[in-house]
């Protein structure tokens, strides 16, 4: 007898020091997101979409940024994504599917915060030979790789999406 009220209190007292946090003791998902320092926003932004069409789903929450706004309009304009509202401090995209099939197959971060990486106009790269675009940050704002090489201007090359 005496072990099991030796449990109840420990357990009771776990159960007050934790009352405070979210629903029977257990942080919701929102609370957490609100809680992480994000390094690379971009890259968060582009895994949650990637992620949305692995899973099928129909919209994504992104948090919202002038770059990330910009980001989602250039692959709204490629035929990348459906559609794109921002709300308040976050911008909502609806994902694009032809019969059942994601209108994007893969993105890959390519400058990261910890290694930049800067191409000229002659050395942007080429993605499936064309068939992908590549995303460019330049002094005239974010545009892809064939536009960038029209106007003969390098910048940092963000991300590759096929």
């Amino acid at each position: 007898m005496r072990k099991t009220e030796g449990l109840y209190r420990k357990i009771r007292t776990l159960q007050i020091v934790f009352s405070g946090i979210g629903t029977h003791g257990v942080t919701s998902r929102r609370e957490e997101s609100e809680l992480v320092i994000m390094n690379d926003p971009v890259a968060d932004a582009l895994i949650r979409i990637k992620n949305g069409y692995s899973v099928g789903k129909v919209t994504v929450n992104l948090r919202f940024s002038k770059l990330i706004w910009k980001l989602v309009e250039l692959l709204k304009k490629q035929g990348y994504l459906e559609s794109a509202q921002q709300k308040e401090r976050e911008i909502i995209v609806t994902l694009k599917y032809n019969s059942r099939i994601a209108a994007l197959t893969d993105i890959k971060r390519v400058s990261k915060p910890s290694l930049r990486i800067y191409k000229g106009a002659r050395d942007l790269p080429r993605v499936l030979d064309g068939l992908g675009i590549a995303i460019i940050s330049t002094p005239k704002g974010l545009m892809i790789d064939k536009e960038a090489r029209k106007q003969k201007i390098g910048g940092e090359v963000l991300a590759l999406v096929w």
